[in-house]
């Protein structure tokens, strides 16, 4: 099993790494370091014409030698340097090529506000990656712990949220951790038929349609899977997750819009509001598989028996 992080120098950078080498000890999986590097930066006064390349790529290799000195020894890495005129489709053809799993890419950056921010390159890649795409929160690379405690998985109630589930299960069950099912309940729009002049209606009907979804979530699990299920209202969604308790090693995924094509990521509002505020890491994950059934690794996707 294969987990592509995408490295940069950066703090960024670091907090990827640590966040994959946190998957890669829980799951048992192998880390590709990878480092792509832009073809179009060449400077004719210090390097002469074809040999831009060649020390772009011998400084990517000393960063890239410098992070896996700090890789604890239990978890294997592998580095990689390629050249991309986008850091992001880089990453998404080594992925291709490597046959990863999932991308692990640091939050820090320009963008949304809070501790999982979206630079450019994050952006991109929650609208376009094949994967499920897992953001590390800022100042993860801090942390002691090593694996992972516990799978939140946000459920929905649009087309893939079968996908969705299916993958937290198998990630919770590949982790050994217990996996906590949420519904998100945001009670400013209104809700159906029922307008916001009656709130007590309005919550009522949210939460029951909350308690609805989580329950047909939890009869299509294999029996005695460690689960629990939690419904949680707030004016926003903002509100609604920050009433969730947290604890350093938890994670969040969430599914990807219904605006995505298959078997890409396109990250809906929902989830956006939730990188706003969330201090664990999240995952998105497409609305529909990116290999044929049966061809990926059954500790990550399809449902357990």
């Amino acid at each position: 099993m294969r987990l592509v992080v995408g490295y940069l120098a950066t703090p960024g950078g670091a907090d990827a790494l640590a966040l994959g080498v946190r998957f890669a000890r829980t799951l048992g999986a192998e880390i590709e370091l990878c480092v792509v590097l832009p073809p179009d930066r060449m400077v004719p006064a210090l390097v002469n014409a074809g040999g831009y390349e060649q020390v772009l790529s011998r400084q990517a290799q000393e960063w890239l030698a410098e992070a896996m000195a700090g890789v604890p020894a239990d978890v294997v890495v592998n580095p990689h340097v390629s050249f991309s005129d986008s850091f992001a489709d880089g990453l998404i053809r080594e992925t291709l090529r490597l046959d990863a799993v999932a991308i692990v890419v640091g939050g820090a950056g320009g963008g949304l506000a809070g501790r999982l921010s979206l630079g450019s390159v994050v952006n991109e890649l929650l609208h376009s990656a094949p994967v499920p795409v897992a953001v590390a929160p800022r100042g993860i690379r801090l942390s002691g712990v090593e694996r992972v405690r516990e799978v939140t998985c946000a459920l929905g109630e649009r087309a893939g949220a079968d996908v969705l589930l299916d993958t937290a299960v198998a990630a919770s069950r590949a982790a050994g951790t217990p996996l906590r099912l949420v519904s998100l309940v945001a009670l400013d729009p209104m809700l159906g038929g029922l307008r916001s002049d009656d709130p007590d209606a309005v919550r009522e009907h949210a939460l029951t349609h909350g308690r609805q979804v989580l329950d047909a979530a939890k009869e299509s699990l294999p029996k005695d899977f460690p689960v629990t299920a939690t419904v949680t209202d707030g004016s926003t969604v903002e509100d609604a997750v920050n009433k969730l308790p947290w604890r350093d090693g938890d994670l969040i995924m969430v599914g990807s819009s219904r605006l995505a094509a298959p078997r890409k990521l396109f990250l809906g509002s929902t989830a956006a509001k939730i990188l706003r505020v969330v201090e664990v890491p999240i995952v998105v994950v497409p609305r529909t598989p990116y290999r044929d059934e049966g061809s990926m690794s059954p500790e990550i996707v399809g449902r357990a028996p």
